[in-house]
């Protein structure tokens, strides 16, 4: 008898529970504290996915997932561990999918889901792009990568048609990241990329310092323009991550990653 209670009241709390997930998950971007962010978030991915348990096809639960796992490896583990950070990429791409319905990656049908996607689903679409998208740049050696990366840029390209302003422009510094950093056998196009970097940039007027990033990153880096990797490396220096509240962490990892960056600028450019 205690234990069919105790699994009623764990039914009975998920709802409850999942109605606070999106609460945690902003709460996440905005904390501007990275020690804080990066201590915390393991323990509240914990929590969800012991949520997910109870209720294994929450699509609030599974988008909440696909962000948080993402948003931890992008922010805290990509540049230091990057074998570690495919596998998030990775759990967070399957939460992705599984919030949007797709349990097994078949390329008809799944480019077909992609394409009929609402715009009300933006937001598990976008995330579920981020993951997939990241997960095949990190293992663009691999076939199995190279074989889903058709369908990882299909998804962004339908986050592109839904809104490409969406978070502050991040679809398009994506792409633009994409088209930078891949060969042109695998789509790459530098001059394509910088347009998608500058629409970004304009957008927020540079506020939101992933764009400037990985336009230096990926686009000066691979066109070897010190000249304008400079100018972006000093713009983030200057720009007070505060001001955009809801991407303040992203912000202030991205002033982080551009200080070591920045370092590197002798080995980059030859």
């Amino acid at each position: 008898m205690t234990v069919l209670l105790a699994g009623g009241c764990a039914r009975l709390a998920v709802p409850v529970a999942s109605s606070m997930i999106p609460g945690f998950t902003s709460a996440f971007f905005e904390e501007c504290d990275l020690e804080l962010a990066e201590a915390s978030l393991p323990a509240e991915l914990k929590l969800m996915e012991g949520l997910l348990k109870n209720d294994p096809g929450n699509a609030q639960v599974l988008s909440s997932l696909c962000m948080g796992f993402t948003g931890y490896a992008m922010l805290f583990v990509e540049d230091e561990n990057p074998e570690r950070a495919s596998g998030l990429y990775l759990r967070a791409k399957t939460y992705g999918l599984r919030a949007m319905g797709i349990l097994k990656v078949d390329s008809n049908r799944t480019l077909d889901y992609i394409k009929r996607m609402s715009p009300e689903n933006i937001e598990m679409l976008f995330w579920t792009t981020m993951a997939w998208n990241a997960w095949v740049n990190l293992n663009l050696d691999k076939p199995a990568a190279i074989g889903e990366s058709t369908l990882a840029v299909a998804c962004l390209k339908r986050v592109l048609e839904i809104d490409a302003d969406y978070y502050y422009g991040a679809p398009c510094v994506l792409m633009g990241s994409i088209l930078a950093a891949r060969p042109p056998m695998l789509g790459g196009n530098p001059d394509k990329a910088r347009a998608y970097f500058e629409k970004a940039i304009r957008l927020t007027e540079g506020k939101f310092l992933l764009a400037p990033y990985y336009f230096a990153r990926y686009y000066a880096v691979r066109i070897q323009d010190r000249k304008l990797f400079v100018k972006l490396i000093e713009t983030i220096a200057k720009t007070n991550p505060h001001e955009l509240k809801d991407a303040c962490l992203i912000n202030q990892a991205v002033k982080q990653k551009t200080a070591m960056l920045a370092e590197m600028e002798d080995e980059l450019f030859f």
